[in-house]
């Protein structure tokens, strides 16, 4: 029962003890216990700082990605667009200067053809008068075979000329 009611001289001595307790505990465990709590505690708001400021990082490395993306869309869209201005520009040219080298060569084959013309025309009055000359010589041999009749010849076209 002593422990129940406990006699004054204990509790004085229990209390010293406890007391003693608390100032060895004070000075040799609280302090680096709440120094090394103190330090958790910095390490942690430390760690919190840093991923929330990756996080923001991570944010705007997002966005930036985006934005190049958004970017880089834009230009190959441009590229395209004008890639797609020089194909129709180059058709175009290509048509025209297709339609020019055709027009050209069918002026040419005309001028050609007119050419081979004229040629076969005067290759053809040169044989006409080669065989009217001929047919001529033949005609004025006969006639002429007789002198009466150059006689008469001669008259005529004197009559039919005048001067």
């Amino acid at each position: 029962m002593e422990l129940v009611t406990p006699d004054i001289g204990l509790v004085f001595w229990t209390t010293i003890c406890f007391v003693i307790l608390l100032f060895i505990l004070g000075k040799f465990a609280w302090k680096p216990i709440l120094e090394a709590v103190k330090e958790r505690e910095n390490s942690i708001e430390t760690a919190l700082q840093r991923a929330e400021a990756a996080k923001d990082e991570m944010a705007r490395l997002t966005n930036e990605n985006e934005a190049l993306l958004k970017q880089a869309r834009v230009e190959r869209d441009l590229i395209l667009q004008e890639a797609r201005k020089l194909k129709d520009q180059i058709i175009s040219e290509a048509k025209e200067s297709a339609n020019t080298e055709g027009h050209r060569m069918i002026e040419m084959a005309r001028i050609e053809i007119n050419n081979q013309k004229a040629i076969a025309m005067a290759d053809v009055k040169n044989q006409v008068a080669s065989l009217s000359l001929e047919i001529a010589e033949k005609i004025l041999n006969k006639q002429f075979e007789d002198q009466k009749k150059q006689d008469e010849l001669v008259a005529q076209l004197l009559k039919e000329v005048k001067l």
